[in-house]
């Protein structure tokens, strides 16, 4: 599968580690996903929307400059520690939620989840990329993407049946402090660093080779016109990721659906979306980044503008799963596309960089769908954020362009 000076098998091994790890990351993430917003609303008495998305923009402000920062730090200390780190930050999020004496707390521990997902997910995704190379980098984000979102489905259903069952605290969260506490020991004593393997890329692009500034990165990302589309167009899915978050446990609540039933939606979008990226980083391999990128984010634009006019548990399903769909085009290509653009040595501040960009759509569809939601309501609101990706969709296929491969399959970096 890939050309290499190190054992194969010790390359599946770090492989199937980072695979295992994005799971626990994944996992961690999803049993939030159908419970807090309805917290709030039990525990806490919250009606403002505002308010209630507020836990979202505090995840997605540390997410955000976690990933800015994990980038920079992936270059300097390596991605093992930078992992570590990640753990070490998400340990106390389940004891805060579990403990949580008023919504404040709430708050803290996704500032902390927001780091623990930013610092981990960003190592694990360059430790694959690393080990697969440039030849197969789609089919590397795509693996690790699948995995991390069926952690993320798979938690947030069960999440969701253990709250049905007894109730949304605590018992829920008992499940993350087992998945922290394996993710920390097993990042300490088991993963090996993966920088070792930049080398081959260096020796096969030697005239290529840059040293890593982060603040260098960071321009190219706005002066170069593909980063730049890739950049708005990840910012964008996340303000669709915030408003599925936040927004759509409180909207079928008011629709009259329960507690399993909203949990069954919540983990349907992120398993299509987490099983299709199989496909889709794979296929961005040999169609190229820009075809599923416009097509993801016009899905996306629809799906989103659909669940404000339809009706009933089937068609909120069939919403989902074409939601996923449509993210599972973008999410892992535009990360390919990021570090197609990116040589080896600065590629993971590069890709940090994107996925600050990214992230920071939380904030801005936190603040976004809770104003909107409290001055016009959830069905205003989910047409103004349809919209908006239908104009992201526009401006990748005005700006982005994929870059040559060579006869081998492996990509031609371009000059900086």
């Amino acid at each position: 599968m890939w050309a290499t000076h190190t054992n194969p098998s010790v390359r599946w091994v770090q492989l199937t580690q980072a695979a295992v790890l994005t799971a626990f990351i994944g996992a961690m993430w999803g049993l939030e996903r159908a419970l807090i917003p309805l917290i709030a609303q039990e525990d806490f008495h919250i009606t403002s929307t505002t308010v209630t998305l507020s836990f979202i923009v505090g995840f997605g402000v540390a997410k955000a400059f976690s990933n800015l920062f994990a980038g920079g730090l992936m270059d300097r200390i390596g991605r093992k520690h930078v992992l570590i780190i990640g753990w070490v930050a998400g340990l106390p999020v389940p004891f805060m939620i579990i403990w949580a004496p008023q919504w404040e707390w709430i708050v803290a521990a996704n500032i902390l989840l927001g780091i623990n997902q930013g610092f981990c997910w960003t190592a694990t995704i360059l430790i694959m990329m690393d080990i697969m190379g440039s030849k197969y980098r789609g089919l590397a984000t795509g693996l690790n993407e699948f995995i991390g979102y069926s952690g993320v489905a798979i938690t947030t259903l069960a999440a969701g049946l253990v709250a049905a069952a007894f109730s949304p605290r605590p018992y829920p969260f008992f499940l993350g402090i087992g998945l922290a506490s394996l993710g920390l020991l097993m990042s300490i004593f088991f993963v090996r660093d993966s920088r070792q393997y930049l080398q081959e890329e260096v020796e096969q692009n030697p005239h290529n080779h840059q040293p890593a500034r982060f603040w260098s990165t960071f321009v190219l990302s706005l002066k170069n016109r593909t980063l730049f589309s890739c950049n708005q167009a990840g910012l964008v899915t996340k303000i669709n990721d915030a408003t599925v978050w936040g927004l759509f446990p409180l909207f079928l609540v008011s629709q009259g659906l329960d507690i399993t039933r909203i949990s069954i939606v919540a983990a349907v979008y992120p398993q299509v979306w987490g099983i299709s990226q199989l496909a889709t980083g794979f296929l961005s391999d040999h169609l190229g980044r820009k075809p599923l990128i416009v097509a993801g984010m016009a899905l996306q634009g629809l799906a989103i503008s659909m669940a404000a006019v339809v009706d009933g548990f089937p068609s909120w399903i069939a919403v989902a799963a074409i939601l996923g769909m449509g993210t599972a085009a973008v999410y892992p290509t535009l990360i390919a596309a990021v570090g197609d653009q990116a040589q080896p040595a600065r590629r993971a501040s590069a890709i940090g960089t994107y996925r600050w960009y990214r992230d920071s759509g939380f904030i801005f569809g936190g603040i976004l769908a809770g104003i909107v939601a409290d001055a016009q309501g959830f069905t205003v609101t989910l047409l103004v954020i349809g919209g908006i990706n239908i104009l992201s969709a526009f401006t990748v296929a005005r700006l982005m362009s994929d870059p040559p491969k060579q006869p081998d399959g492996s990509i031609t970096y371009p000059p900086e």
